[in-house]
């Protein structure tokens, strides 16, 4: 057959050209990730409920809303002729693979098969799996925030710091290295599933040999490639790019209006019925206004609609994806990504001529301010989308370096209000800063560094004073910490529980009453509103305001030391044990829960604001998100570099290619890049 696996059940997809290698990356997906796509699949159609009962309504409701499949409909009707060819050429060979399926326990365990696909489903995958990844849940939340507890506590929660995406990526110009050619390396921030949203994947034809990583169910590579000859990685680029309107809806005899600059207009509006396993249906309104889908509330309650560069161009990015695989140079990279649309993404790419380029990547609207922020009146002419902002672009001299950790950028006030904190990149300049003669091996130790930056909670743990002699022994144990996160670490430990009770402690403040009640617009968005994650990521701001939250935060930070001193078990388990013991890996398994299996639990270093960037929420033992791949790029060799996932290349967890990365994966290591499978020659 055209396709092979290497020793670690990665597919490597031959085929005589572009259409034949689609079609056999089709068939070894359904294949491999059968499940995984199968529930993706629903999930564009609004029919997850039908299998796995009340626990999918509220996505299958929200999706039904937000025309995902009307917008992948739209998307491969706009597609150019080449790319409609490829993506179909996928789709036959994803049916083939599917109509050849056996047993699937997780699927035969819900009396489920999988079902034939149309053309559009990769490009509704592609969506499903990036909708909820821009912005507007967080406007939802911050609309919240302010009418609960007023703008200046609201601004206290408005902190540099990412709190549902990020990534790590980082070069170095070729006079850097041994190899005298740029080295590129990164790993990108998702949550933590199984099996992981990443399938590794070697694409060989005559024109193309690429290796790199994809959604399953969507053709080609997009964020994370080599070619041999160039190579590429991206990191969210915080940018705002989705936008919330509070719309004005009322019935009328024939059917809905809205209020739009002009007055009242009529809309077109449904009841779609979403079907429910033993439970029974529900019925769905459909509207979609001038600005976009309602999806939440609708006529005679609050109303708000969404807008998102995907829908308003009726376009996915998918022109892509054949320019990236025939890439060669940067300055092809850079014109492949012209048609990207979103996830709006912060774009690293070197080739082997020593080029090196950053560069934002996507449609950003051209909008009013108020915009970026919160929801808007959607029948005011000001809130109106006028055209695409420039997006920023750099170069990296053959000396230099340039390190990209969601933080905010030269030219990114143009694009998002929230970044990052700068933590992360600031760490791995430094571990750069100076250093020549550098190698992959050097770049893959990067990937494991957890050491945190300053924080105020250390601070007022050093000033604190009147303590037991319990809470001195922890004092002197933290002061003493050198600040990393590592999982064998007893002081990483302590800091956890400590850390932990001061979020309890905020969490309970009668000033940010109101704000753990959790979303007022549904279950889909709970997320956002987890109180005790938003109070961890904004910490250091919320311990530096204790006059304005009418709170002694020292007194407070003292009483969390005498708990956690004295308590043989406080926050996660006792204080005595390992920051590993209380900080694990336990992927969500998107059919049935968090995974049972201890087999894949393992202890995890790293912390939100640390390079390895693994984060659990306050008194949850299993770390929630974190690297879902890492990679290093050697542009003089691509065999040289490496990659990994969290756990394998296959979506069957008791396959032999299940999860036999995982301990690579915990311990740092890298899997080979495959060698390119013919010569590269001058103009290729």
């Amino acid at each position: 057959m055209p396709t092979t696996i290497d020793e670690w059940g990665i597919p490597r997809v031959s085929g005589e050209d572009v259409l034949e290698v689609a079609h056999e990356q089709g068939r070894a997906v359904a294949q491999d990730r059968t499940w995984q796509i199968t529930l993706d699949h629903w999930r564009v159609l609004g029919t997850t409920a039908a299998v796995l009962g009340p626990s999918g309504v509220s996505w299958d409701v929200f999706s039904r809303r937000a025309l995902v499949e009307e917008t992948a409909r739209a998307a491969y009707a706009r597609l150019d002729l080449d790319t409609r060819a490829f993506v179909d050429a996928y789709v036959d060979g994803v049916n083939l693979g599917l109509s050849r399926i056996g047993a699937v326990s997780e699927l035969d365990g819900l009396d489920a098969r999988p079902t034939a696909w149309e053309p559009f489903v990769p490009l509704g995958i592609f969506l499903v799996n990036h909708i909820l990844f821009g912005t507007f849940p967080a406007k939802l939340w911050r609309e919240h925030l302010v009418s609960t507890v007023g703008p200046s506590i609201a601004a206290l929660f408005q902190y540099e710091g990412l709190w549902s995406a990020g990534s790590n990526a980082w070069v170095v110009g070729g006079e850097r290295t041994a190899s005298g050619l740029p080295l590129l390396a990164g790993d990108p921030h998702r949550n933590y599933q199984a099996p992981n949203c990443y399938q590794q994947v070697q694409l060989v034809c005559p024109d193309f040999d690429v290796t790199g990583m994809t959604f399953p169910g969507v053709p080609g590579v997009q964020h994370f490639a080599h070619t041999g000859s160039v190579a590429w990685g991206i990191t969210n680029a915080s940018a705002d790019y989705q936008d919330v309107f509070v719309e004005d809806l009322r019935r009328t005899g024939s059917g809905v209006q809205a209020r739009g600059p002009a007055g009242w207009y009529d809309v077109p509006s449904r009841i779609t019925t979403v079907e429910v396993r033993s439970a029974p249906a529900v019925a769905a309104e459909v509207i979609e206004t001038a600005n976009g889908p309602v999806v939440v509330g609708g006529p005679g309650e609050a109303a708000y609609s969404l807008r998102t560069p995907s829908f308003a161009l009726s376009d996915l990015g998918f022109s892509a994806l054949l320019p990236l695989l025939r890439a060669r140079t940067t300055a092809d990279v850079e014109a492949a990504f012209a048609g990207w649309v979103e996830p709006v993404n912060n774009l690293l790419v070197a080739d082997d001529t020593g080029a090196v380029v950053q560069r934002v990547v996507g449609r950003v609207p051209d909008r009013a301010e108020a915009n970026r922020w919160l929801p808007v009146d959607g029948s005011s002419p000001e809130a109106a989308w006028t055209g695409w902002v420039d997006l920023p672009r750099s170069e990296v001299a053959p000396d230099g370096q340039l390190a990209t950790a969601n933080q905010r950028m030269d030219g990114f006030d143009r694009i998002g209000t929230e970044f990052a904190r700068s933590a992360r990149a600031d760490r791995i300049d430094a571990l750069l800063d100076g250093r020549t003669g550098l190698t992959s091996a050097d770049f893959a130790a990067i990937h494991l560094d957890t050491q945190r930056p300053a924080s105020v909670l250390l601070d007022l743990v050093g000033s604190a004073e009147g303590l037991s002699d319990a809470a001195i022994g922890l004092q002197a144990e933290l002061v003493g910490w050198d600040g990393r996160m590592e999982a064998d670490s007893t002081a990483a430990g302590t800091f956890l529980a400590l850390r932990d009770v001061v979020v309890e402690r905020f969490v309970e403040l009668e000033s940010l009453a109101g704000l753990g009640s959790g979303s007022p617009y549904g279950d889909l968005y709970a997320a956002w509103f987890v109180f005790s994650g938003r109070v961890l990521m904004g910490l250091d701001e919320l311990l530096s305001a204790g006059e304005l939250l009418k709170t002694d935060t020292q007194a407070l930070v003292v009483e969390a030391m005498e708990v956690v001193s004295t308590s043989s078990t406080t926050g996660r388990s006792s204080t005595s044990g390992s920051y590993g013991e209380r900080h694990r890996f336990g992927p969500w398994h998107g059919l049935t829960g968090r995974s049972a299996d201890a087999a894949i639990e393992v202890a995890l270093g790293g912390d939100y604001d640390c390079v390895l960037a693994a984060g659990a929420l306050p008194g949850v033992v299993h770390a929630h998100r974190g690297p879902v791949a890492r990679y290093v790029w050697d542009l003089a060799d691509r065999s040289a570099g490496g990659w990994v996932v969290p756990l394998g290349a296959d979506g069957d967890l008791a396959s032999v290619h299940g999860s036999d990365q995982l301990a690579l994966y915990a311990d740092g290591r890298l899997v080979p890049l495959p060698p390119l499978s013919r010569a590269r020659r001058p103009g290729d």
